[in-house]
């Protein structure tokens, strides 16, 4: 069974360029080997039955294109093994090359689906004649001498030989050509002609005790067993093929899932960002630096994504943090960071609905843990908390203090990282901030040349259609309005009808503004802080007098100064 090598040269063009320089190594030492061995057999040239010898060739042709066609890679196998191991037995050493050299460069042209190169024969062929000459060295050896049923034991020896030999030049170009592992090449492409090689031997031990009894002349009928192996092999490969095309199928629906379970997670991802006023920059830098640092530090496959999503959703619980304790400009205040300390568990409880493959919410759920015990919501200390927490913690520290938020400026990332440092083993795996300090640099270049994707969303869209704003009531072609309308003099309302409907409107709507107005009073009272008061009235505002930001100014010495800004362009006005 030749194999012939995959193409591995015609990748690009008619080329040999994009081998490798170890496969060209290895294709050149097969080709000098190969010609040596084949020139020395034919200058030693003996036959001591040539009509057998021409008898076999004949067989010998005719199963070099009784050949199949490999999954998965350009190439093909035949059953001229079979003679091959009957040649080491019977055959001269400069018959048997010739006889099989012959069926190589036959089964590589003849009815090739690709016309092959000259150095793919070549290869080929040299392979082959190498093989072809350490078994017939091994098979007569005296490494078998003193064996019960030697003879045997000698074939299924050198046919196991054979197919190593055979196949293992193939499985290296292919390897080397594709950086793979050789291993995993040959597993692949070959393992499961190994069968077929030791039922080979066991019928060419078969067949010689036919000749010892009846004469050469029997190989005639191996003719129906090449045909038998043959057919098994177009079943066997065909099957296969069909197991492939399926396992690259679901495969491939596995890949379409978990890109599309990957976009959902960045759009979520894009909408907590949306709320908490930070850019998609942070997310993506996040990212990159806890990756790196989770591959350095030895996290499987499994945890790496689980550490992808959780640097994309860590924040997710922010949504159940009201605004205003969010884009609070100052220090929180004790009862606000009671209530932002919520967002761990709540994203923790959010994401659990998702039912992740690998483990996203330990990681959401810890990511405020310190290493000395100090953070929340549990508690945790040291290894109690997951490393993908730990790695999470340290790296949304550095990015957010060294990036622009609307209490401060941005530090520059050397500052940015001292802060860190002073933090290790305190609140941060020492291990976790060595890593950072140790590849920041390089971090933060991967982080910049991360491919941008454009997460710009339409918020200074404007819409030229439905220019008068609906309130979605609407009787008898006139809008009712959310504010009483003056009645002319002498005007009254009908009991039923529009107006009717316009006044009680207005009514539930001055209602609605003296219950506010009543909450604000008793939220200012229960103030303990400039910060708060402001934050307070900032909330209670948004219902009577809708808005995209609010700035709260107080007057020092003849100045205004923002002392509460809140919402769209808050950089501009706390300015």
């Amino acid at each position: 069974m030749e194999p012939r090598v995959r193409i591995p040269f015609e990748v690009t063009d008619q080329t040999m360029g994009t081998t490798s320089k170890k496969a060209r190594i290895l294709i050149a030492c097969v080709l000098v080997q190969g010609a040596a061995i084949l020139l020395y057999a034919l200058g030693h040239w003996r036959s001591d039955d040539p009509t057998r010898f021409l008898c076999y060739l004949a067989l010998t042709l005719l199963s070099s294109g009784m050949k199949v066609r490999l999954p998965g890679i350009t190439g093909s196998m035949s059953v001229a093994f079979l003679f091959a191991l009957i040649g080491i037995q019977q055959l001269s050493l400069s018959e048997n090359l010739l006889m099989i050299v012959a069926a190589t460069v036959l089964q590589c042209t003849w009815h090739a689906q690709q016309r092959p190169k000259a150095i793919q024969v070549l290869f080929n062929a040299g392979s082959i004649a190498t093989s072809v000459y350490l078994c017939t060295l091994l098979y007569h050896s005296e490494l078998f001498a003193g064996f019960h049923f030697a003879s045997q034991f000698r074939m299924l020896v050198t046919a196991g030989a054979y197919f190593l030999l055979n196949t293992l030049p193939v499985a290296g170009v292919i390897a080397f050509t594709e950086d793979q592992p050789l291993g995993t090449i040959w597993k692949a492409c070959y393992i499961w002609a190994l069968p077929y090689y030791l039922v080979g031997a066991v019928v060419v031990c078969g067949l010689e005790s036919a000749d010892q009894a009846f004469g050469w002349g029997v190989s005639v009928l191996l003719l129906p067993v090449m045909f038998l192996i043959h057919r098994s092999y177009r079943v066997y490969l065909g099957r296969l093929v069909i197991e492939q095309q399926h396992a690259e199928d679901q495969k491939k629906h596995a890949e379409d899932i978990t890109a599309l379970h990957l976009r959902t997670i960045e759009s979520l991802a894009l909408a907590i960002a949306a709320k908490d006023h930070i850019t998609h920059d942070h997310l993506r830098r996040v990212q990159v630096y806890a990756l790196e640092i989770g591959k350095e530090m030895g996290l499987s496959d499994m945890e790496l994504q689980a550490l992808r999503a959780a640097a994309l959703l860590h924040d997710i619980g922010k949504l159940a943090v009201p605004e205003h304790i969010i884009s609070k400009p100052g220090k929180l205040t004790p009862e606000e960071f009671d209530k932002m300390k919520i967002h761990p568990v709540v994203g923790a409880e959010i994401l659990e609905r998702v039912k992740f493959p690998y483990p996203v919410v330990p990681i959401v759920r810890a990511h405020h843990e310190k290493w000395n015990g100090k953070g929340y919501p549990y508690g945790l200390r040291g290894e109690e908390i997951p490393l993908g927490a730990r790695i999470l913690a340290a790296v949304d520290c550095l990015d957010a203090i060294a990036s622009d938020r609307q209490y401060r400026r941005a530090l520059p990332l050397d500052e940015a990282l001292s802060v860190v440092l002073s933090e290790a083993g305190k609140s941060y795996d020492p291990a976790v901030v060595y890593v950072l300090h140790s590849r920041y640099h390089e971090l933060e270049r991967m982080a910049q040349n991360y491919p941008a994707v454009d997460t710009k969303l339409s918020t200074d869209l404007k819409i030229d259609l439905g220019s008068e704003p609906a309130c979605g009531l609407e009787l008898s072609g006139m809008r009712l309005l959310p504010t009483p309308t003056p009645a002319l003099p002498g005007q009254r309302f009908a009991l039923n009808g529009v107006r009717n409907g316009d006044f009680l409107q207005s009514i539930a709507a001055a209602r609605h503004e003296v219950q506010v107005l009543f909450e604000m009073s008793q939220d200012l009272g229960s103030s303990l802080s400039l910060n708060e008061t402001l934050s307070g009235l900032a909330v209670n505002f948004k219902p009577i007098i809708p808005h995209d930001s609010i700035a709260i100014y107080i007057l020092r010495d003849g100045q205004l100064i923002p002392e509460y800004v809140s919402g769209d362009g808050f950089r501009l006005f706390s300015s």
